[in-house]
């Protein structure tokens, strides 16, 4: 196989992992029954002036499935915590205790889950779109190099085979999660 073939198909690959990592990273965020601490990965606090992620001034744990603890390095930050996760707009609702904040993380109702497997059913949808167009992108670059029509034949195989593969792997990612939403 010439050199840039196998380039263009290695950067293409790259690029449909890099879609699928990302997929992975969003469909963390989305809720599904139990407390995880990437439930708050979007939370910002005021740290003395400027926004900083929850998880960089404070430890988060889930002392049980239902159950998050944010407990602060500094105790003076324990009141924007507070008020940063109900900002957040998370659908929790924080309790001080005077040492650390403690969320119970409520049961999702049918219709929520409904919510977040369609959701995840855009995130999965996005990631397809990604992989599209690493595609299209791979064959613009394989009709622009100088080989012959077989060659560019096989190599289009090669990159519609790995679109494929790639895009079995986004809908077993999805249907894991949408099993994962919608256990009760």
């Amino acid at each position: 196989m010439d050199e840039e073939v196998k380039f263009i198909l290695d950067s293409t690959k790259e690029s449909m992992d890099a879609s699928i990592e990302h997929l992975q990273k969003a469909l963390t965020k989305i809720r599904a029954g139990k407390a995880s601490p990437m439930m708050l990965s979007t939370v910002m606090v005021d740290y003395y002036g400027s926004q900083t992620p929850l998880s960089q001034v404070s430890n988060i744990n889930t002392p049980d499935a239902r159950t998050l603890s944010v407990q602060p390095w500094e105790k003076s930050l324990l009141g924007d915590i507070e008020t940063a996760i109900m900002n957040a707009n998370l659908g929790f609702n924080p309790m001080n205790n005077g040492e650390m904040v403690i969320i119970n993380v409520p049961p999702l109702t049918e219709e929520r889950r409904i919510q977040l497997a369609k959701q995840a059913k855009g995130e999965a949808e996005d990631a397809k779109v990604s992989i599209r167009s690493a595609r299209q992108e791979a064959n613009k670059e394989l009709k622009a190099l100088d080989i012959s029509e077989d060659l560019l034949s096989n190599a289009e195989v090669d990159v519609q085979e790995l679109t494929n593969k790639y895009s079995d792997k986004v809908d077993a990612i999805l249907t894991a999660k949408e099993a994962e939403i919608m256990k009760v």
